[in-house]
């Protein structure tokens, strides 16, 4: 484990995988002065003070159970009371990783929003990712912000999961690099980031009750090595532990995932919060919790008086609670918290915002299918019929605390749970930034007609009488609840081939929060995936559909054909549980098992192929309006390199993927580097990774494990068409982190 803690300066990465600590930013902060100043400053504290900042309120009107909101806390996510006396800081927190949260508007403001988690992760571009960071986290200093709740990295072993959206991908190396990337830039502006939610966490129906089973080995070489990889680049202040439930303990009292791998295994020098509402009691302390957040959510105030009276009356709690404030100021004195203040009142550069957030966009959208080169859209069209998705107002957010708008809040919003505390909190609500404007902007000499689609014939009629139709088709996702099926809802498939068969040039755009069933992919000529395309989304897929943007974005997630493909068919549970924001099932029971054992780490693409199973589209597809050329890899050690040539008349951007394929006689799929290259026509350029041993290894033991032997390695336009083999002899090798 790498010896620093923060990397309060921004870099810009160009390889894939984590680079030896020698190679990674000598700027960081030195950690080992900021703990031994914490130290000091926890030698000081009196016993009352010890325990101020271990705990904390949400101060959200009407966001449960009342609170008195202190005048120095700012309406948001969290506050921490600070201690004067020793120049301690408030700690102020928002959510999250996509931008400064709206909480339902009740703070009068707006933010800007980044599309999507996923949609980050589509460009592959650890660079652009950072750059998303340290926009989202200067608003939110700009706002008196100095804890973002940002750094989503678990994967997505479920597609259904109402979180795909907010997460990055399927596999360890993309999630772990690209959430590290998010963390550099959000901490660049002296603010602590979390990475959450720690771990397993898989599912939100249920979700403090989902009983996570999984072997050891196969966490730590799946979801716990995407955590290490984004903790090792990000240097996140603070790991925000998760609701649900692993091998029986609640997340946030598993001494095995916080103490054991976190704090042992891994040497993580800062602090472990909670997340709101996930603290099962005080014993969460001695294992290994640091800080209880939004505690009027929790069955008690556990981190207060009752945290002072076991310091004060049993030796073992002592010494832990001063490590709990000791872990805590390490991470505030290494970001600078105290410092350079984040006060209210900041400049925000909203039209640099806003351009940020468009190119995240473009790079992110991913042009599944283009039959006969339907795409781009000539601008001399004369007719285009625009249909579905609100298309004419706005473009689909994700809902739950990681919602993001911008002035004027919603252009639709539309009610999910009726009334009630959480009504406004998970709404399907879109962001100002209409396709069809942005249409007609990109053709101005088009007559560009709108239908909304609850009426099939009439929109297959406009269709009918139009040179293109676009259909719009959206997939509403939020936190705390999981998706049924991975089909479009409210008949979206039916009005999808009504206006296919009456217009032979439709394309259909895609705003889904992760994968979804096609059966209409046959009967339509383009499709692009646009994800939750975020303040600029709109402007993002005309220039996409146009041409002025050229395609460059990959999956990161694969899309199964149906759910009879994943290792779950049925989400586990759904026949009892009654979906709940809070997690709490009505069914009496208070267990809900989740067998990760049956994949194990060969989730995603190498769950696919391992059963030998082809799915609609596979994990790294993406098609450009050019076409490109990728050498044979070249491998030295842990260094590789890919020559690539733009072989068409466009410039344009393509992503290498090197997968390992064969390991000692044995089948293997693990992406073990990639990069993204731009080049004009008829120019080559190189990507050069270094791959992480880990990728390559087994955790056996408490150790990773190579075998000696012939390695096999190929790189592929997607996780299944892959170019000839190269291949590499090593040494066995065992080490411990």
């Amino acid at each position: 484990m790498i010896s620093r803690l923060l990397a309060c300066t921004a870099v810009s990465l160009v390889i894939a995988a984590p680079a030896p600590a020698a190679e990674r930013d000598s700027r960081a902060i030195d950690l080992a002065a900021a703990q031994k100043r914490a130290g000091e400053t926890v030698s000081r504290m009196s016993a009352q003070e010890k325990v101020v900042i271990t705990h904390g309120i949400m101060p959200l009107p009407g966001g449960g159970p009342k609170v008195e909101i202190p005048a120095e806390a700012i309406i948001g996510a969290g506050y921490i009371p600070g201690v004067a006396r020793l120049g301690i800081p408030h700690l102020r927190e928002t959510d999250a990783s996509l931008g400064v949260s709206w909480v339902m508007g009740a703070r009068k403001d707006w933010s800007t929003a980044l599309p999507s988690a996923v949609a980050q992760a589509a460009s592959w571009n650890p660079a652009l990712v950072e750059r998303g960071g340290a926009m989202i986290g200067s608003e939110a200093r700009a706002k008196g912000f100095n804890v973002l709740l940002a750094g989503g990295v678990n994967l997505a072993r479920d597609p259904r999961n109402g979180r795909t959206f907010e997460y990055f991908s399927e596999d360890p190396l993309l999630s772990g690099v690209l959430a590290g990337a998010a963390i550099r830039g959000v901490q660049s502006n002296h603010i602590i980031s979390t990475i959450k939610h720690f771990a397993l966490n898989g599912q939100e129906t249920g979700r403090k009750y989902v009983d996570v089973k999984i072997a050891p080995a196969a966490a730590h070489e799946s979801d716990l090595l995407a955590f290490q990889i984004g903790i090792e680049q990000g240097q996140p202040g603070s790991v925000m532990c998760a609701y649900n439930r692993v091998h029986g303990a609640q997340a946030c009292s598993s001494d095995w995932l916080l103490n054991k791998v976190l704090k042992q295994e891994w040497g993580y020098k800062g602090f472990v919060m909670s997340d709101w509402g996930a603290v099962p009691s005080i014993d969460a302390a001695m294992n290994g919790l640091d800080q209880q957040s939004g505690d009027q959510l929790d069955p008690g105030v556990f981190f207060g008086a009752k945290l002072a009276e076991k310091a004060a009356s049993d030796p073992a709690w002592a010494p832990r609670l001063d490590d709990m404030n000791t872990r805590i100021l390490t991470a505030v004195y290494a970001a600078g918290l105290d410092s350079h203040p984040a006060e209210p009142g900041g400049t925000i550069d909203w039209p640099a915002h806003a351009a940020i957030a468009e190119e995240v966009a473009k790079q992110g959208i991913v042009l599944l299918k283009n039959e006969g080169h339907v795409l781009p859209l000539a601008r001399t069209a004369k007719s285009i019929a625009v249909i579905g998705g609100y298309a004419d107002g706005g473009v689909l957010s994700g809902a739950g605390s990681s919602q993001v708008m911008g002035e004027g809040g919603p252009a639709v919003k539309l009610p999910v749970a009726g009334s009630g505390v959480w009504a406004g909190f998970i709404s399907e609500s879109y962001h100002r930034s209409s396709p069809m404007a942005a249409i007609k902007a990109q053709a101005p000499g088009a007559a560009v007609l709108y239908r909304q689609g609850q009426y099939i014939k009439d929109a297959a009629e406009l269709a009918a009488r139009s040179e293109v139709a676009i259909v719009f088709a959206t997939q509403w996702m939020t936190e705390g609840l999981d998706v049924p099926d991975l089909s479009l809802p409210r008949g979206q498939d039916a009005l999808i081939e009504a206006v296919a068969a009456a217009n032979p040039n439709t394309i259909v755009v895609l705003e889904t929060g992760g994968p979804v069933k096609m059966p209409w992919l046959g009967k339509v000529r383009g499709v692009i995936e646009a994800w939750y395309p975020g303040a600029r989304g709109g402007e993002a897929i005309a220039s996409v559909l146009f041409g002025e943007t050229n395609p460059s974005g990959r999956l990161p997630i694969t899309f199964p054909a149906d759910e009879s493909q994943l290792p779950r068919p049925r989400l586990d549970g759904s026949d009892w549980v009654e979906p709940d924001f809070g997690g709490n099932p009505k069914g009496g029971k208070d267990k809900l098992p989740a067998d990760y054992d049956i994949e194990g780490s060969d989730l995603g693409y190498r769950w696919f192929a391992r059963k030998a199973a082809r799915p609609l589209f596979p994990f790294g597809h993406g098609l450009s309006y050019t076409a490109f050329a990728q050498g044979k890899p070249v491998i030295k050690g842990s260094a590789a390199r890919v020559t690539v040539t733009n072989t068409g008349a466009r410039a344009g951007a393509d992503v290498v993927q090197l997968y390992l394929t064969d390991r000692a006689g044995e089948t293997k799929r693990r992406l073990v580097g990639f990069g993204r290259v731009e080049l004009a026509p008829g120019a080559s350029g190189e990507v050069a990774m270094t791959i992480d041993p880990r990728l390559l290894a087994d955790w056996k033991d408490g150790s990773w494990t190579i075998p000696a032997g012939r390695y096999a390695f190929a790189v592929g336009t997607d996780a299944e068409h892959l170019g000839a083999p190269v291949t590499v002899t090593m040494k066995a090798r065992r080490w411990k982190d």
